[in-house]
């Protein structure tokens, strides 16, 4: 299965005068019957190497370690195309990631020659410059997708970057308006722009669904708003009727008549009539782009005395508004459109009567006096 092969050889010695070497040359056939051979100047380290690569020909472990010295960089040219499972989005982030975090660091590097000591001292660099908690995690996540990919291409053995600690994230809690200070909100838009902040805070829509909401998702009659797909913008270029973020995001969401009276008004004055007309566009006609946040939004909440607002945060008022009205925790997770009721719960679990009082009493009945 393996050998081992003396070779004699000369070589000059630092006086300039030939002398006889001896090396040891391992010979052996992987797998698939590629020739392969290791040299090593001493017998003994010869004869360990050749039991090793016996050992591991025979229990499947064996791989050809000169697979992993392509750089990280060329390793990731060649990955990054073939993630043809992530969304566009997602996609984008993933390479943004890998621009500006992972490829600086390790792009000219090998990649049988990343340890997870380097890795672990890149995250405490990263915490060091400044990067948050959130952005860290993201980085490595990236570079062990990488990783991941080249263990099961056989370039590597094992993926370095798993086992390393990660600085956890801090999450903020979240911020509900008031039904006050939403419609202080949206008086201070435009009037063409009023009836998205009522999407977002009555409705719970994302960005991206709002934006992507079309003329025949609104039923007036039913007073309910259908997301079917959404808007994703990419390189400066909008894309519409794209597949929501999970599949329960594709949802009909109940909502007030009041709300939809106005939602209504702004179908009259401000959409065509055709069934695909976008209900929101920019005002010289197409979709809505992302800087609506910064060149509408933010000047409006500054206008309404409501620091650290935007559209995603509306959505958290969507969800208060709900519990305020007596809606359960399952209805709730369903109308946002969260990928399950363990994230509603944990996100806005302080939100729901937890029942603890009703449920004293409901025992009290049961049992007795005692």
């Amino acid at each position: 299965m393996a050998s081992i092969e003396r070779r004699r050889g000369q070589r000059r010695d630092t006086s300039g005068r030939l002398r006889e070497v001896v090396h040891y040359r391992v010979r052996y056939k992987d797998s698939r019957g590629h020739n392969h051979s290791e040299t090593f100047p001493r017998l003994v380290d010869a004869e360990r190497r050749r039991v090793e690569i016996a050992h591991e020909l025979t229990t499947g472990t064996w791989h050809d370690r000169h697979r992993g010295d392509v750089t990280l960089r060329a390793w990731v040219a060649d990955w990054l195309p073939s993630r043809h499972d992530l969304r566009a989005t997602t996609q984008v982030r993933l390479e943004v990631t890998m621009k500006n975090q992972v490829l600086p660091r390790f792009g000219a590097t090998a990649l049988n020659d990343i340890t997870n000591s380097d890795v672990r001292r890149w995250v405490i660099e990263l915490m060091a410059s400044g990067l948050s908690a959130a952005t860290t995690r993201k980085a490595v996540f990236a570079l062990r997708q990488a990783l991941e990919s080249a263990v099961a291409d056989q370039r590597i053995m094992h993926n370095v970057a798993l086992a390393v600690p990660l600085p956890s994230e801090r999450s903020k809690p979240a911020r509900y308006l008031s039904q006050t200070e939403v419609e202080r909100l949206a008086a201070e838009v435009p009037p063409r722009d009023r009836a998205l902040i009522l999407v977002g805070a009555y409705a719970g829509l994302r960005w991206g669904e709002a934006a992507g909401l079309r003329r025949q998702d609104i039923d007036p009659l039913r007073s309910r708003i259908r997301v079917t797909g959404t808007a994703v913008e990419l390189r400066g270029h909008v894309t519409l009727d794209n597949e929501p973020k999970t599949s329960r995001s594709k949802r009909t969401i109940p909502v007030a008549r009041g709300v939809m009276r106005r939602i209504e008004q702004h179908l009259d004055e401000h959409v065509e009539t055709s069934s695909d007309s976008l209900v929101f566009t920019a005002p010289a006609g197409g979709p809505l782009f992302r800087a609506w946040g910064q060149k509408v939004l933010q000047p409006a909440v500054c206008s309404a005395g409501l620091p650290g607002i935007t559209f995603h945060g509306l959505r958290h008022s969507f969800v208060a508004i709900m519990v305020a009205a007596g809606c359960n925790v399952r209805e709730v997770s369903e109308w946002a459109g969260h990928n399950s009721v363990a994230f509603t719960l944990t996100r806005y679990g302080g939100l729901f009567d937890d029942g603890t009082d009703q449920a004293i009493d409901r025992l009290d009945a049961l049992l007795g006096p005692m």
